[in-house]
């Protein structure tokens, strides 16, 4: 502990400022791998139920079952068939509705993953900055010490500077291994909710008809 309170001290104010990044970066991995978890832990299913009611022609049970659900590919599904109802829009119009909200879903499950960018880009930047600044400072120490110059300076100065570009690699390297897993995983949910609204789009000629007609017969 005594340790790495002389590294904190040591290190500085860039030291305090890669705390920071690694408490930030920390928070968004957690927050992101809680996130994909929650949504996606019953989507399959979910969504399979779904399918298995469209396929079936029971659109108005489909609608219901997605309807609230808070994963985004049930939101999709619920979206797009939502979107059948919007009155004076061909085939070609509605599917770029359709896409439109579908792509309003993979923004939502791409949010914070620019901040693990932007950290993992910066904190090794960061890191040097404290080692350029801590070289000037040893620097300057040596030729305040005039003659009387004592290698313990100079070294401990190199060492407090050198510290800096060490701790912007170990936050910089987990955080950019984490933003990389992090980002395949959402590019792989977005893939399976596109697939989602392409399979509704495919069912439009036989579901439209259903929809009209409920609309209809609808108090």
């Amino acid at each position: 502990m005594a340790l790495v309170q002389q590294y904190v001290v040591g290190g500085g104010p860039v030291v305090w400022a890669l705390l920071a990044f690694s408490v930030t970066g920390l928070s968004v991995v957690l927050f992101k791998i809680w996130q994909l978890w929650f949504h996606f832990k019953l989507a399959s299913s979910q969504t399979d139920k779904a399918f298995a009611l469209l396929q079936e022609r029971h659109t108005n049970e489909a609608l219901l079952l997605v309807r609230g659900d808070r994963n985004p590919r049930s939101h999709a599904i619920s979206e797009t068939l939502q979107a059948l109802s919007l009155t004076g829009l061909d085939a070609s119009q509605y599917r770029d509705e359709s896409f439109r909200r579908a792509r309003a879903q993979v923004g939502e499950l791409s949010s914070h993953l620019r901040v693990l960018e932007v950290i993992a880009t910066l904190a090794p930047l960061l890191g040097l900055l404290g080692t350029v600044l801590g070289m000037i400072e040893a620097f300057r120490a040596m030729e305040a010490a005039g003659e009387q110059v004592n290698p313990a300076i100079l070294s401990g100065g190199i060492w407090q500077a050198l510290l800096t570009t060490a701790m912007g690699l170990v936050v910089a390297i987990p955080v950019s291994l984490a933003h990389s897993w992090l980002d395949r995983r959402v590019e792989r949910e977005s893939e399976a909710i596109q697939n989602d609204v392409e399979r509704v789009l495919a069912m439009l000629p036989a579901l439209q008809p259903l929809l009209a007609k409920a609309r209809r017969e609808a108090p």
